[in-house]
């Protein structure tokens, strides 16, 4: 199986992201956080004129995950000073256990050597257990929590993880 990281640069390719978040997000997070707040979370950060909003801003992107060159994910980030900031690695249930992740963070691990940041950080909410473990294993650490008002009497209360890149 390959996987293929393309970085998202067209409205039809935003559409394929917001289209595989409205396919994730439910079955994953509302056992987690509930319907109420994943419909909100989506309505608020996953539909295409949000995703071009967050891509309008410097350092946001995204990038779509393949595997034998069928969509099965996708990734969001933001480049900061000193680091990769992980905002969003999403892959199908289907597809998930097949290395793909290891791929997108192996990608990521790469970029960070471009742009010369030491770290991948990325924030998981404390319930999200398989994620969590997941992240665990590919090397994360957990170093603090933080709680986000994001509206609507909603909260994200979420662990803080990091990866310290090796400069190879």
């Amino acid at each position: 199986m390959e996987v293929l990281i393309n970085k998202v640069t067209t409205s039809s390719q935003v559409d394929l992201v917001a289209s595989l978040a409205k396919t994730i997000w439910p079955e994953h997070y509302s056992p987690i956080i509930g319907k109420e707040q994943v419909d909100y979370m989506l309505g608020k950060y996953q539909t295409p004129k949000s995703i071009l909003a967050q891509m309008d801003q410097e350092g946001n992107y995204y990038f779509l995950i393949y595997t034998d060159f069928v969509p099965v994910g996708y990734i969001g980030i933001i480049e900061k000073h000193n680091e990769l900031f992980l905002s969003k690695l999403y892959i199908l249930s289907a597809e998930r256990g097949k290395g793909i992740g290891h791929a997108a963070i192996d990608f990521l691990k790469a970029r960070c050597r471009e742009i010369g940041a030491p770290y991948i950080t990325l924030t998981v909410n404390k319930q999200n257990v398989n994620s969590i473990c997941a992240y665990e294993k590919l090397g994360f650490e957990n170093y603090g929590e933080v709680v986000t008002d994001i509206g609507k009497g909603y909260v994200m209360d979420d662990y803080m993880m990091r990866l310290r890149i090796s400069p190879r």
